[in-house]
């Protein structure tokens, strides 16, 4: 690996061009900047790896390359020639390909059908069946993929419908790859296997952008890494001259500080405060790695980690938005087995504000007073309809404890600012009476007095005894939050830590595996 990079480098210095340029890229949404001053160069023969936190605008310089959006300022040169893509279609045309997490193909097609879908073969103004299988058989045996053409793509597991993905982007005669999270859904056997892939296309001449969260990957299959934060380009690196510790604190820079302040030590963890759920061997192939997890009542227990680590699988298997396919919850020492859906872990007194509020949490066409009392309403059936009154005495009682400022119970949650939009999903899950609130981000996207009132209700409530499984991105927020860690790294436990044992440096080093 190191070797390869070198020579990544040599190229660079001998005044080998880049096979793909980006200079000065600048995008805006809204007059809010996405990309300001962006720089990134892919070389031929190098898997190079772009990184970055939630936001700091990976997605956006995809589809800057792409076509999908167009830059205010910048350059794009493929093999010295500036293009300016407007289409994904007039990207793929000169010779960008792009091989999504999500594996945008048709399953109830044949796998020869998938590669050349669009721009099927034909023969006397037919389909050539005998060519188009002929060629999908050569392209996939170049990636020493032998696997039956004709046979319907949903015959195979993911792993190899990912490699399908990347033939159909090589079939266009591609001269960039870009592989955007290609093994988020991925085992490790899996992965490599399309790592194995990628060393072939490499030794071939291919230029490759490979976009991921996982820090043990980037090291297996990088030659150099560009790290982008807050949608400023941090730097490029050879993957030897960076270690995980020093990439991790790129990615990080410097953390908000939080005012929110801890419990006291009268509310915070105490060793025979009752364990109202217990999570054994809980997982998901390809999602999360098994893991044992102890909530106790009246402490903030929190999950620390990049984003990619496995926080939010967490929360979304605990609650059954995602089914685990390993390990058993109990509540209050009562064996629930698995949950399959949110309803039963609403029945069991679980609360769960997601992290997306826009599509997972608000519904926008509906009031205030509808979203508050949405969780309740489905506790209780759809034939058990709560009476109007009813309705409007909860939501009256928890806009004004929550201090929600919205013109009335009536007004759509669509029009309320972002910090009251959380705040009236955070009264949905209390108005419930949960067991266990389960809070992923909750302060994301708010202002600082939104914020801190937010987390004095947290404080408040794990005072009354409820038990909150806290996650968030600001690691200094987690830290000074939490009664009891878990860090989690590539989706994978690595350690839990009382109050007081790690700091913003020392849980860095365990994210980064250099405590270990």
């Amino acid at each position: 690996m190191a070797t390869t990079a070198t020579n990544t480098a040599r190229q660079a210095k001998n005044g080998i061009a880049p096979t793909l340029e980006l200079n000065g890229i600048y995008k805006a949404f809204g007059g809010v900047k996405a990309l300001s001053d962006v720089s990134l160069r892919l070389y031929p023969g190098e898997v190079h790896t772009l990184m970055g936190q939630n936001g700091a605008g990976k997605s956006t310089l995809i589809k800057v390359l792409t076509g999908v959006h167009i830059p205010e300022h910048g350059t794009i040169r493929l093999n010295g020639r500036e293009v300016r893509p407007t289409s994904t279609l007039e990207a793929q045309h000169l010779g960008i390909s792009t091989v999504y997490q999500e594996v945008n193909l048709c399953p109830n097609l044949s796998v020869a059908e998938n590669i050349f879908i669009g721009r099927y073969p034909t023969k006397f103004g037919a389909i050539d069946w005998k060519t188009m299988q002929r060629q999908a058989q050569r392209l996939l045996g170049d990636l020493q993929i032998d696997i039956d053409v004709t046979a319907p793509l949903s015959r195979y597991p993911l792993a190899i419908q990912q490699m399908v993905a990347i033939s159909r982007a090589l079939s266009v005669s591609a001269k960039v790859l870009i592989l955007d999270e290609p093994t988020s859904s991925l085992d490790e056997a899996e992965v490599q296997l399309l790592f194995s892939v990628l060393r072939k296309l490499r030794e071939q001449g291919m230029a490759i952008l490979f976009v991921t969260h996982f820090l043990e990957q980037t090291y297996d299959i990088s030659d150099r890494i560009t790290v982008l934060r807050n949608g400023v380009l941090e730097g490029e690196y050879r993957v030897d001259e960076l270690t995980r510790l020093e990439l991790v604190n790129k990615m990080v820079g410097s953390q908000m500080q939080s005012e929110v302040q801890a419990p006291d030590a009268a509310t915070g963890l105490r060793d025979n405060a009752e364990i109202v759920l217990q999570a054994r061997g809980l997982g998901r192939k390809g999602i999360l790695a098994p893991l044992d997890l102890d909530l106790r009542a009246g402490e903030v227990y929190g999950l620390c980690g990049l984003l990619g680590s496995g926080r939010t699988e967490t929360a979304r298997l605990l609650f059954g938005a995602d089914k685990a396919d390993s390990g058993a919850i109990s509540i209050k020492d009562k064996p629930l087995g698995k949950f399959g859906s949110p309803r039963e872990a609403i029945a069991a007194g679980i609360g769960f504000c997601s992290e997306d509020r826009k599509q997972e949490g608000a519904i926008l066409e509906l009031s205030v007073r509808e979203n508050i009392i949405l969780g309740l309403q489905a506790r209780a059936g759809l034939l058990r309809v709560i009476p109007r009154k009813r309705q409007q005495a909860i939501a009256a009682d928890y806009v004004k404890w929550l201090g929600i400022k919205t013109p009335d119970i009536e007004t759509p949650i669509s029009s309320l600012s972002g910090g009251n939009q959380q705040k009236a999903l955070l009264a949905r899950w209390l108005a419930t009476d949960p067991v266990i609130l389960i809070l992923d981000e909750p302060t994301r996207g708010i202002d600082v007095r939104a914020k801190q009132e937010i987390m004095d209700h947290v404080i408040a409530l794990c005072r009354k005894g409820m038990a909150i499984l806290f996650i968030s991105s600001e690691i200094s927020e987690v830290l000074r939050c939490s009664d009891r860690m878990l860090v989690l790294r590539d989706r994978e436990p690595c350690g839990e830590y009382l109050r007081g044992e790690l700091d913003d440096d020392s849980v860095l080093q365990v994210i980064a595996g250099e405590c270990e």
